[in-house]
């Protein structure tokens, strides 16, 4: 079992970028393949990015792509989403999440955490 904490959530203008950070307890942190989510008012739940156990590979949404970054370090039991020209519609809360399968649907991902607000005005 894992226990994941994001932070580095708030408030920015568009074109800025932010750093999220999940941090992980539990000793076999390597074994399971991370992802982000987000969710926006009124919507469903959204794959952004997910990256596997070695983090040799990484994954992204189309909306994402080229703006976004995740990546991990095992040895700190630490996940990161470098977010750069950040957009209006990129505003949700943002979850970090964790499984022993990778996984880019967000259903099934099976650990979450408690998630970090993220708006971007225009």
């Amino acid at each position: 079992q894992v226990q994941l904490v994001e932070s580095g959530g708030g408030l920015v203008q568009a074109g800025d970028s932010l750093r999220l950070s999940c941090a992980a307890s539990g000793r076999t942190f390597s074994s399971y393949a991370l992802g982000w989510l987000r969710q926006a008012p009124g919507k469903e739940r959204e794959f952004v990015a997910a990256i596997r156990r070695t983090g040799g590979n990484t994954y992204y949404a189309d909306s994402v792509k080229g703006r976004f970054t995740i990546s991990r370090d095992n040895a700190k039991n630490m996940m990161y989403l470098q977010m750069n020209s950040l957009k209006p519609e990129d505003t949700a809360v943002y979850y970090c999440a964790a499984d022993l399968v990778f996984t880019v649907i967000p259903l099934q991902y099976d650990y979450w955490g408690q998630g970090t607000q993220v708006t971007v005005s225009s």
